[in-house]
């Protein structure tokens, strides 16, 4: 009788560690990317993020996307950039919205304020920048460029 319980015992806490790595892999993602792709915010973590919200009624919106994206293309082995529809849209009107403004960053579908913690933004363009700890550190209101963007991540890297 012994013996059996030993070996069921052995067995037992061989399964409780296995248990918890199944249910921590099988965990559903925090964030959700246009084209199926997801996430975790911890995955985040050491890089910069940028979080810009846009709309299509939002003139300085649109004007702001080429920047946008050249922000991206330049920095991305340091930073993380994402557009976020203010008016949330998903699937087919997103497309459509992504393919006629040129947005080339990804698209993040989950709120970032449910993600970070903060309010919807009362205006726009604004933008969100995190540091590699997940911390915000700014909201910027109106237009960005390439060169504001990478000035204000640099300000904090230098304080």
């Amino acid at each position: 009788m012994l013996k059996i319980k030993k070996y069921l015992l052995s067995r037992f806490i061989i399964l409780i560690p296995l248990t918890v790595i199944c249910l921590s892999a099988c965990s559903d993602p925090d964030y959700e990317i246009y084209n199926d792709s997801s996430g975790y915010v911890q995955d985040l973590q050491g890089k910069w993020v940028v979080i810009n919200y846009w709309a299509d009624w939002c003139p300085p919106c649109i004007k702001e996307m080429p920047e946008l994206s050249s922000f991206y293309d330049a920095n991305q082995q340091e930073v993380y950039v994402f557009a976020y529809n203010f008016d949330r849209l998903e699937g087919a009107e997103l497309k459509e919205q992504i393919v006629r403004f040129k947005v080339k960053v990804p698209s993040m579908l989950t709120d970032p304020g449910e993600l970070f913690g903060w309010e919807t933004p009362d205006s726009l363009p604004a933008t969100f920048i995190i540091d590699p700890k997940g911390v915000t550190k700014e909201m910027l209101i109106g237009p960005q460029t390439k060169e504001s963007l990478e000035k204000v991540i640099q300000k904090y890297k230098e304080s």
